[in-house]
């Protein structure tokens, strides 16, 4: 099926709106994964409730060899080649070790220092909605194309749980993936949506650096550690800005530096630790050798011993421009043209750009802000929490994806 008008068209036009009945079962699914909260490799419960709601539509959803997270065909009999390319479409179930400090909220987590607190718990019910209404018009013989869910853990745990997916094997038939990200920014009713890059590289980065140590008045006589953690933690990033272009976005942060224990003692050993991130796939493919040369530069100057520890994260997400177009194109005919917004790229990092390192999809940026509301209520914060109304958007956005054909962008 195709659609080609820009005005819009009403959401009843495509197959796969959601009734309010299930609406209100997802918002309670929903909410009980937000109660329940399991961190990287741990989704156990989270996994069972999945698996559950979907083979009591009568889908026959595995389990990851990892143990948690899942993958479940739709439109596909067991053991059969697909005819035609899956169109994916991806969650992520993890949570974060951070408290829950919304107050008064009757679903708040009831895990000690663990929280939906990036939508995770948003996403997953998204892609469990939409496999239920698909699974619904596959039944009925209305399914255009076979869909296969992804449910994958440990996105939050480097270099993210995406790895082990695809290590399963489970891209093979994949034509086209798609997800999205709860967006605290967005109101709901709303998606972002950006052509190429729309989240950043993200990686860790620890260093140690030593020295013989001395009294704090004889700092000529020794390594003024403590000097050369400083000159590291502040020219490491201004020496790597000059090494790469700036629009490459190729940023050093520190998030901890720990050094000594007495005020007249200068310290034998120091530490830092923080993140790399980058705007440019072939920046961050770069960024490990710019950033141990930097190091080994400045803390040669300051006659410091460094060992560096660099941990690769994720590349940037780097959306596919005909999936960013199916994915406006849906969006459109559900709810019209004002329903989509430009995003910037982010900061972040996010896992699912691995699979897309093997296959062409996009990200979008799902609107979760209650419309009218002035505080941001960011992500990664014990505060987060998103309006319910966004799960029946990005069920929605997700079935008209499946009734549409990708189209050529030209740039």
């Amino acid at each position: 099926m195709s659609l080609e008008s820009e005005a819009g068209l009403p959401g009843d036009v495509l197959p796969g709106v959601l009734s309010e009945s299930l609406h209100a079962e997802l918002v309670a699914f929903r909410r009980d994964l937000h109660m329940h909260p399991e961190l990287g490799n741990q989704e156990f419960r989270t996994t069972a409730a999945i698996k559950e709601r979907l083979e009591r539509a009568g889908l026959r959803p595995r389990v990851l060899s990892t143990g948690t997270g899942l993958v479940c065909d739709i439109g596909l009999a067991e053991g059969r080649r697909p005819s035609v390319p899956l169109l994916a479409l991806r969650a992520d179930i993890d949570a974060l070790p951070i408290p829950d400090t919304k107050a008064d909220c009757p679903y708040r987590s009831t895990v000690p220092d663990r929280a939906h607190a990036c939508g995770h718990d948003v996403h997953t019910t998204v892609v469990l909605g939409a496999g239920l209404v698909l699974a619904d018009l596959a039944a009925k013989g209305l399914l255009p194309r076979p869909v296969r869910l992804i449910f994958q853990p440990a996105e939050e745990v480097l270099p993210g749980g995406a790895l082990d997916v695809i290590e399963d094997g489970i891209l093979t038939g994949v034509g086209r993936i798609l997800a999205v990200h709860c967006d605290p920014r967005v109101d709901a009713g709303r998606i972002g949506l950006r052509h190429g890059p729309i989240t950043s590289a993200c990686d860790r980065l620890e260093i140690a650096l030593d020295g013989p140590g001395g009294h704090t008045a004889r700092p000529h006589l020794t390594t003024d550690l403590v000097t050369a953690a400083a000159r590291v933690a502040v020219d490491v990033p201004a020496l790597i800005a000059r090494r790469v272009d700036t629009r490459a976005g190729l940023a050093v942060t520190w998030g901890r530096i720990e050094s000594g224990h007495a005020p007249n003692v200068i310290p034998q050993h120091a530490e830092l630790s923080g993140t790399v991130r980058c705007l440019d796939l072939d920046a961050w493919r770069q960024a490990p050798d710019i950033v141990h040369a930097a190091i080994d530069e400045i803390a040669t100057l300051h006659r410091a011993k460094s060992e560096i520890n660099y941990m690769r994260g994720v590349p940037p997400v780097v959306n596919d421009r005909e999936t960013t177009e199916l994915l406006r194109r849906a969006m459109v005919a559900r709810r019209g043209m004002q329903s989509v917004e430009s995003t910037e790229q982010s900061l972040g990092g996010e896992d699912f750009s691995w699979y897309l390192e093997h296959v062409p999809g996009a990200l979008a940026r799902l609107g979760v802000r209650r419309p009218g509301e002035r505080t941001v209520r960011d992500l990664h914060q014990g505060d987060f929490d998103a309006d319910e109304h966004a799960i029946t958007v990005g069920v929605e956005l997700f079935t008209a994806a499946v009734f549409l054909e990708p189209t050529s962008v030209q740039d």
